[in-house]
């Protein structure tokens, strides 16, 4: 995949007191999402407003464009 995460960001929550269980109990985001996040997956660009709400940071902070086809040559 060429877009990946940046930083790891269940753990960016975790430090600013968003634990996996206070997400899932104030409903910010779902319970797919959570386990996309801790394999490694893309979420949907509205889960990843509410991430960079809680961390007040940019999408570009989160991820990143890798060109594969550079790492094959």
């Amino acid at each position: 995949m060429a877009i990946r995460y940046k930083i790891d960001v269940l753990a960016e929550l975790k430090k600013k007191g968003y634990s996996s269980t206070r997400i899932r109990e104030e409903k910010l985001i779902g319970q797919s999402y959570l386990q996309q996040l801790r394999h490694g997956e893309l979420v949907s660009w509205k889960a990843i407003d509410v991430i960079c709400s809680l961390l007040d940071c940019q999408p570009g902070d989160l991820i990143e464009y890798v060109n594969e086809t550079s790492k094959q040559e």
